[in-house]
């Protein structure tokens, strides 16, 4: 069978750097490796997954053992841990040494991952455990839960493997490549993408800690070749770049920029491009499918879109009655739903939910609203619960009305819901943050400025103004928020 980390055995140099404290492939494989060992009959271990040195070599020593790892968000409340850890009913928590644990977590026996390479050489019983097989669960990860409590998402060794064996394809990745990433790793994009993948590469990363654009500059101006990130830091990179020629030469230099978990603005696409010359690549994925598209880095880059379905992956856009659209045109909405080897087992404890989850066939019902262009790039419009607006009979994706916004010049953030309307059925409503909270663009401005770049039907009937827009972790904006903070 195929080792998730052939790289331990065969890889020379740097393999993780946190600020100044890093472990070579050699060190990395003696640590993780000794750890492994005492974790095979574990069952479920918690990860307290802060941005550390620790986080990294705790989970590598779980998936070495054949042990499913649970990262936990340290920024939890205690009601959304007491959930994640009854429903998971880990054994013991990972944690990195001296950072204090809540109250959750009391009761679960706590074992602190030092990182010693000559204590682990010390106590390691020779040899990596065997690799197991390729259905074995890797990683339970809770989703966001905005929708109830958050589900355990349970993810076999097979899907980090295909996902990442795609986006070697798809993003020429190599072991040569060095990444740059500040994200947290509790979740998909910053543990999986930034931290697995690099070490399944035989390549290496150089955690941030904390996501700054001097950081940036820093790392990719001293051999870094790689950058990932969620929208809300490439916003700040486009904000800094004017400012910064340093940080302008190093993006110059980088292989390649990613950014995901949400949709990345076209006028930040824009703005990176014109002060850099290089582009940003779009992805898109899920905690229970990975990753499922991407502008490929041979390909043509094309802000705005997610591109094209992965190596192995399949994928479709259907009607509310899961047929598939075919000749509806490049305008037709349509959810995305996906199957591959890439996709989830199941929900932990849910199979209500699991089973729900898919169409006939095998098809996972993602519930983002997409459309294709005629070469096969897909945009996305939104989700179909929040994004998806029914107005005057038309079918209208809040994200395009959202960069259309966001090309305005008095418009700094922007978002758009719909809401119950007795003649349209719905209608479109628009959450700015102004540039200026002193000049605030009227609604006849904004509904102007977006039926000149859209259509008509597209532009926003009520506008409200917020001082910020409700984000989470990831920099999603949280809409189901929003009317809790509104002004006019």
């Amino acid at each position: 069978m195929d080792p998730l980390f052939p790289a331990l055995t065969t890889a020379r140099g740097e393999a993780l750097r946190f600020g100044e404290r890093s472990l070579t492939y050699a060190e990395l494989g003696t640590v993780a490796g000794a750890l492994a060992h005492r974790l095979r009959d574990a069952g479920r271990v918690a990860v307290w997954a802060t941005p550390s040195l620790e986080t990294a070599v705790g989970v590598v020593a779980a998936l070495l053992a054949g042990v499913p790892a649970v990262p936990l968000n340290p920024k939890s409340g205690d009601s959304e841990l007491a959930h994640i850890l009854g429903d998971s009913a880990p054994s013991l928590v990972l944690a990195e040494p001296g950072v204090p644990l809540p109250s959750a977590l009391a009761e679960l026996p706590r074992h602190d991952v030092e990182v010693r390479v000559d204590a682990a050489a010390a106590d390691a019983p020779g040899g990596l455990p065997a690799e197991p097989d390729p259905e074995t669960p890797a990683l339970i990860v809770y989703t966001s839960g905005t929708t109830g409590p958050p589900k355990g998402v349970v993810l076999p060794r097979r899907a980090i493997t295909s996902t990442l064996d795609a986006l070697e394809d798809a993003w020429q990745w190599t072991g040569d490549d060095v990444l740059v990433h500040g994200l947290p790793l509790f979740h998909v994009h910053g543990l999986i993408l930034g931290i697995l993948g690099p070490l399944r590469r035989g390549g290496s990363v150089r955690h941030l800690g904390r996501f700054s654009t001097e950081g940036v500059a820093r790392e990719l101006g001293s051999g870094a070749t790689m950058l990932f990130g969620v929208p809300t830091m490439h916003h700040r990179i486009a904000e800094a770049l004017p400012d910064s020629p340093e940080l302008a030469k190093a993006l110059a230099g980088a292989r390649l920029l990613v950014s995901g978990s949400a949709a990345l603005p076209v006028h930040d696409h824009e703005r990176i491009t014109d002060a850099t010359g290089r582009h940003v690549v779009e992805r898109y994925g899920m905690t229970e499918t990975l990753m499922n598209t991407s502008v490929r880095a041979d390909g043509e880059p094309r802000a705005g879109t997610v591109g094209v379905p992965l190596p192995g992956v399949e994928l479709r856009l259907v009607d509310e009655t899961d047929t598939e659209l075919t000749d509806a045109g490049p305008e037709a909405v349509g959810e995305i739903q996906v199957r591959g080897p890439n996709l989830f087992t199941e929900y932990l404890n849910r199979p209500d939910a699991t089973e729900a989850a898919f169409a006939a066939g095998g098809w996972f019902r993602t519930g983002d609203m997409a459309v294709r262009d005629p070469d096969g790039y897909v945009r996305i419009v939104g989700r179909k619960a929040t994004d998806l607006i029914k107005s005057g009979g038309y079918k209208i994706g809040a994200g395009e009305i959202e960069n259309a916004l966001l090309e305005h010049a008095g418009v700094r953030e922007a978002a758009v819901t719909g809401e119950p309307d007795p003649d349209l059925g719905e209608r479109i409503v628009a959450w700015i943050v102004p540039k200026d909270p002193e000049v605030r663009p009227s609604t006849a401005e904004l509904a102007s400025h977006v039926a000149a770049r859209l259509a008509p039907h597209k532009r926003p009937r009520v506008v409200r103004y917020l001082e910020a827009l409700p984000r989470n972790d990831m920099g999603k904006i949280m809409k189901r928020s929003l009317d809790a903070g509104s002004s006019s």
